[in-house]
């Protein structure tokens, strides 16, 4: 951990020296779990802010909060590469105060910056955010393996008399006693499924199927990934919606390669989604993107020039009525994809040499 804050904050620093500025502050949840090496400043889940920002200057590193927090995250949260500056809980102008002084009055850089003082992060220090080094690699297959395995356990378990409201609760349970943050649990039960893309929990009994939707959060790293749970045979036409679905994955899985760009990506699914009679299906739905310290960093649409590159994280999700698909993979050096959020003992089949979800019959 010490290893990889001292080379964000050389970085950081560096940033510094070409732009002139005499701080970088950091507020976001995702840039704090990056510049602290997977620490948290959530309290409240829902806040793209938490309760502590980072600040570096030339000389020193510190962590920003108010005498509430202080303890707690210097006991459970930082590295100790970060100096702590707490100001009174009811006094915001004292970190003001304190910021103005450690950088002289200077230009300070920030993700979130104060209307007329800050100015914005350059986009090289965005690109290096994206992109996962070794350390957060191994973070990051923890995070997709507890996420996966939380998942299986709560289909596993499912019953069609309970509601959409109790699948999504024991899918967050599942993650919160694995650590981790149920950002995001997505439940359809047969009813709704085919009706909506984004479809949050309501009373209904999930009856004979049901889609359940995770980003699960874990050192600020997002595993994204989407299963089915079936009671009895699946229909026919079902099961061939799934498969259209995991051929299409399949086209846009085939070039995530460094270099290409996420528009082609997006052009590919484009395509896919005809080749299988679905036109106006990618219309219907955002089909996923970058992945990382949000649970999408970047989403594909048909004018993202952004290139994908080695060690950068793609969730994507295509969807049909009543089917969709999605798991959270990193692009290896070699190119090759390893699925983060793979569970071999949720049922598989093998598309295009991977193995991907079919639905969980029960």
């Amino acid at each position: 951990m010490n290893e990889e804050v001292c080379a964000k904050l050389e970085l950081i620093r560096k940033i510094l020296s070409k732009t002139e500025a005499k701080g970088l502050r950091l507020r976001g949840t995702d840039w704090f779990a990056w510049a602290t090496a997977g620490s948290s400043n959530t309290v409240l889940l829902t806040a793209e802010t938490g309760i502590a920002e980072v600040l570096v200057t030339a000389q020193d590193a510190w962590v920003l909060t108010d005498e509430i927090e202080a303890q707690r995250l210097k006991d459970e949260e930082l590295p100790a590469n970060f100096k702590l500056y707490v100001n009174p809980w009811a006094d915001a102008a004292a970190r003001e105060s304190f910021v103005r002084d450690v950088t002289n009055s200077g230009k300070v850089l920030s993700d979130r910056p104060i209307p007329h003082i800050e100015k914005r992060l350059p986009p090289s220090l965005l690109c290096h955010k994206k992109v996962i080094v070794s350390s957060e690699l191994e973070r990051y297959r923890q995070v997709g393996r507890k996420a996966s395995e939380a998942m299986t356990e709560v289909l596993k378990a499912a019953r069609p008399t309970w509601t959409e409201y109790q699948l999504a609760g024991a899918g967050a349970e599942a993650l919160w006693a694995r650590g981790l943050h149920p950002a995001l649990t997505l439940v359809a039960g047969e009813r709704r499924l085919p009706l909506y893309r984004h479809a949050t929990p309501t009373q209904d009994a999930i009856g004979r199927r049901a889609m359940v939707v995770f980003c699960a959060r874990g050192y600020g790293l997002y595993a994204n990934l989407t299963r089915f749970v079936t009671f009895g045979t699946i229909p026919d036409e079902d099961a061939k919606l799934h498969r259209h679905v995991r051929e299409i994955e399949a086209q846009a899985l085939n070039i995530c390669q460094p270099g290409v760009s996420l528009d082609a990506v997006y052009c590919a699914l484009a395509q896919a989604y005809e080749q299988h009679g679905f036109p106006h299906a990618i219309r219907e739905h955002h089909q996923g993107g970058t992945t990382g310290y949000l649970a999408r960093e970047i989403i594909a649409n048909p004018t993202t020039t952004e290139s994908l590159a080695a060690n950068v994280a793609v969730a994507w999700n295509p969807s049909l009525p009543g089917a969709k698909l999605e798991d959270t993979f990193v692009i290896l050096n070699n190119g090759a994809l390893e699925n983060l959020t793979f569970d071999a003992s949720f049922p598989s089949v093998e598309v295009k040499g991977r193995l991907r979800p079919v639905p969980l019959s029960k």
